[in-house]
């Protein structure tokens, strides 16, 4: 049963979001679709809307086959959605990289075009100039360090970030550029949970933990791995907190079963003709 689209017109701004460091934990989930979003707006401080959807709703082995136009169709169905959260939506791999006036761009396609209160992007230090140019031209923008799922290839797999001396350094530097950028809060993503810790108390941005820690000022899960609808592996980070996979796949049996014996459709589904005035509601 679908619930009902909030009426009100505060919508959670990134300033809002900024301002809760340090203070109750911010609740983020993905969303990449209409209903969705209304199910969770009421509940959460923020939807992002992540490239995430490339696995998780169209069968791509990792996040690189987003594109930006996948992203922004996305975008809109969840603002369409949503009343209340603060939405985000990921800048795909390829839309910011090569240069800042790229990642303007591209920025300035995706808030146009889907009417989100921001967008993000990963890296820390060697894309602290393309945070800084989206903010500069007046997009909000949320930082994403640690594991990067748009680098998997890259670095030949998913890789738990904080392990070594080097790495936590150069996490820390990637926290401070992204702060410094002027990026409103940053999500910190398969992390050493010490180090996200202290990554934490570090720096004045909320942070946005996703296999990371609880001193984290906010968490996320992608909304197909917390209902139990991921098909392949679920990270070890992520708790299940409904099972709508079995759920989906009972009513299937169901209704395979109604169908092959002729139960479904029974008399309460399908018309019948002894009202004949017409108007019958489908």
């Amino acid at each position: 049963m679908a619930t009902e689209l909030p009426t009100t017109d505060s919508r959670i701004s990134p300033s809002l979001i900024r301002q809760r460091k340090g203070g109750t934990p911010l609740v983020c989930l993905t969303a990449y679709t209409y209903p969705v979003a209304r199910l969770l707006d009421p509940h959460v401080d923020l939807l992002l809307v992540g490239d995430s959807v490339a696995m998780v709703l169209h069968g791509h082995q990792t996040t690189l086959g987003a594109s930006i136009e996948m992203m922004i169709a996305h975008g809109q169905a969840v603002m369409r959605g949503s009343a209340r959260a603060c939405v985000v939506v990921d800048m795909p791999a390829g839309t910011y990289e090569d240069s800042a006036a790229q990642a303007v761009g591209s920025a300035r396609r995706i808030a146009d075009e889907t009417g989100c209160q921001a967008v993000k992007l990963e890296g820390g230090v060697d894309m602290a100039g393309r945070i800084a140019a989206i903010v500069a031209a007046g997009i909000p923008v949320m930082g994403h360090i640690g594991l990067l799922p748009q680098s998997v290839e890259k670095e030949g797999g998913y890789k738990i970030k904080g392990r070594t001396n080097e790495n936590v350094a150069a996490l820390v530097a990637d926290a401070l550029a992204v702060e410094k950028a002027g990026a409103f809060s940053v999500v910190i993503e398969g992390t050493i949970e010490a180090i996200a810790a202290d990554i934490t108390h570090r720096i004045a941005i909320p942070t946005i933990g996703i296999g990371a820690s609880a001193d984290c000022d906010g968490q996320i899960l992608v909304i197909d791995d917390m209902v139990g609808l991921t098909v392949d592996r679920v990270p070890k980070f992520v708790k299940e907190y409904a099972d709508l996979g079995g759920v989906i796949a009972h009513a299937a049996e169901r209704y395979a079963s109604e169908v092959r014996s002729r139960t479904f459709p029974g008399p309460a589904h399908v018309f019948s003709s002894k009202n004949t005035s017409g108007g019958d509601d489908a």
